[in-house]
């Protein structure tokens, strides 16, 4: 019998409103007029989410102190912007409000701000991360990338990699998620997160590193993305919907902590080290380039993914199933016209060889020759 290992899941609360409780949350952990850096995306701004949780900490007797130079696929300098300010300021917490990108730079300045060394010297574990880990706590305003509940952080390099940075110590202490806080997210936006969602879901309960265990977290997370993420698209007010797919996102990043992800995320972190593309759509793009290929050695893994998604327990229905899911909820598909026309398959095929994106090549179920590297590129660039 191999080892099975299902990591610690951070404490979650979700409410309608919760973001408002974030300071007398906190108040418990941390000493009285202690500084708290608040993390946020700076599209947030303008919705007074930022002034929310300010006001909270205030009258919790924290002090709040406002970092918002957070872009899509976040940088190193970024994350060493933030850690200065943290460190300057003495800050005890951490609370990152918005994306993936948002909570990979704030889970980030959480494990690394104790030392002194920049993000770089701890890029793919390289170095063991400093003593005197901050407080940190996840609030997501998209449902899609799971960041909330994993211990990992794409950051992106001077060179523009993508470079990991992986360990216990950037998984948060506290995930609040509060659905009203995605309601404002546009149709477009809310189909890639939700696609992200799934992607991880499939991925953690088909590659290498599954397990019946992981796959309760996994399969539930697949039903919940198939139930809610038309609904949430098509009446984006739809608050029971937008809860739906807080708890995929949820799951589904707990899931990926546990079992990691495949040769879909290999792909999508390629493709987005070459051009700008939202990550939910590059992985779902990359997973519908390369599904028909892997569900050629199904094991039942891919079947079970199918019956999850609603259809009859065969793998070969599970293409067709996702393809339409893909279509009902408007993700684009054709990347042309977009800034993409310049990248060559062999281009792309080689950034998908890099050593950063190897793990996720490994951990695929079917191993993963140079040739197919090639095939899944030219079929995701050609691709409508």
């Amino acid at each position: 019998m191999s080892l099975i290992s299902l990591d610690r899941v951070p404490r979650i609360n979700q409410a309608a409103g919760a973001i408002g409780t974030i300071g007398s949350t906190l108040a418990g952990l941390a000493r009285p007029g202690a500084a708290v850096l608040v993390v946020v995306d700076p599209g947030l701004r303008a919705t007074g989410v930022a002034e929310i949780v300010a006001a909270s900490l205030q009258a919790a007797g924290l002090a709040a102190l406002l970092f918002d130079d957070v872009k899509s696929d976040p940088t190193m300098a970024q994350v060493d912007a933030a850690v200065a300010l943290a460190r300057r300021e003495r800050a005890v917490a951490v609370v990152a409000i918005g994306g993936g990108s948002a909570m990979d730079v704030g889970k980030s300045i959480a494990a690394i701000a104790g030392g002194a060394a920049p993000s770089s010297y701890y890029g793919l574990c390289a170095q063991p991360f400093p003593a005197g880990r901050l407080i940190s706590v996840c609030v997501p305003t998209t449902s899609g990338t799971g960041a909330e509940t994993t211990r990992t952080a794409v950051l992106a390099a001077a060179d523009g990699s993508k470079i990991w940075l992986w360990g216990d110590e950037m998984k948060p202490d506290l995930v609040l998620l509060d659905p009203e806080l995605t309601i404002g997210l546009p149709p477009h936006l809310t189909a890639a997160t939700g696609i992200d969602a799934l992607v991880h879901a499939i991925e953690a309960s088909t590659n290498a590193n599954a397990n019946g265990l992981n796959d309760l977290y996994c399969h539930e997370a697949i039903r919940l993305v198939v139930r809610h993420l038309p609904r949430a698209v098509e009446s984006p007010g739809d608050i029971a919907a937008r809860a739906g797919l807080q708890w995929a996102a949820c799951l589904a990043g707990i899931a990926i902590d546990n079992c990691g992800t495949a040769i879909a995320h290999n792909i999508g972190h390629a493709l987005a080290s070459l051009r700008p593309i939202h990550h939910g759509r590059a992985v779902g793009l990359a997973l519908r380039a390369t599904l028909p290929w892997n569900i050629e050695t199904d094991t039942g893994r891919f079947a079970a993914v199918a019956a999850a998604m609603g259809e009859v327990a065969d793998a070969k229905a599970l293409p067709a199933a996702y393809e339409r899911l893909l279509r009902r909820v408007g993700l684009k598909l054709s990347l042309a016209g977009e800034g993409h026309d310049g990248i060559t398959a062999n281009q792309l095929a080689a950034q998908m060889a890099r050593p950063e994106n190897d793990a996720m090549r490994r951990s695929n179920h079917r191993p993963v020759g140079a040739a197919d590297l090639q095939l899944f590129a030219e079929t995701l660039l050609s691709g409508a």
